[in-house]
């Protein structure tokens, strides 16, 4: 594990991913992103927190275990994850939240309809951040004042964007381990290009 640098006045940028039960999709998605920030930003770690919940969770149940098979694979960890039910202040608080689908988009703008500009599915989010420059022009001297910068040209760039019908990834609870293996997958392909834009934010003095 890195060795954290975190001082308690240093802003932290803060991601929530939400699905259903917060036992399978964002549980993975939390852990799986948790565990690529640990690698490529190292000991400036500590300057994306990312959380989960979920619309309907299995409230302190542990991550599903072929959800948890499938994180493993790729290289991360689900010790210790319990989940949680989402409130309002989740979503005022999160700087990016990315839901599963747009059903749960919707239920997070029914909690906290001012954390529009803020709230994406993933695959949305993803999208999105390919309309948006390099972030060279990004202000900020942070990696969270410049990740906030990026979101909100992520809000701005959705009037660019088509209306995408392909942009929920399905529930695979009460399916073979094969469905938990394609959702992980789609997953990680969304979520790590997503987050490695935001690692290119960070100052090279931070990043591991």
């Amino acid at each position: 594990m890195p060795v954290s640098r975190h001082l308690s006045h240093e802003p932290v940028f803060t991601v929530l991913v939400v699905c259903t039960g917060n036992i399978c999709r964002s549980a993975l998605a939390e852990r799986l992103g948790r565990a690529y920030l640990d690698e490529t930003l190292g000991s400036g770690a500590w300057q994306v927190r990312l959380t989960s919940a979920g619309v309907g969770a299995v409230v302190g149940s542990a991550m599903h275990p072929d959800s948890s098979l499938v994180l493993q694979g790729y290289g991360g960890d689900p010790s210790g994850f319990v989940a949680r039910q989402i409130v309002e202040d989740m979503a005022i608080d999160a700087d990016l939240t990315l839901t599963m689908t747009r059903a749960h988009r919707r239920r997070v703008l029914e909690l906290a309809p001012r954390a529009l500009s803020r709230t994406f599915t993933l695959r949305e989010a993803t999208a999105l951040v390919g309309l948006v420059g390099d972030g060279a022009d990004l202000p900020g001297d942070l990696l969270a004042d410049r990740a906030r910068a990026l979101v909100r040209e992520m809000s701005v760039a959705r009037s660019r964007r088509a209306v995408a019908h392909g942009d929920d990834i399905a529930d695979p609870i009460g399916q073979p381990v094969e469905v938990h293996e394609a959702v992980g997958a789609a997953i990680a392909e969304a979520l790590i290009p997503l987050l490695g834009r935001i690692v290119e934010l960070s100052p090279a003095t931070d990043a591991a």
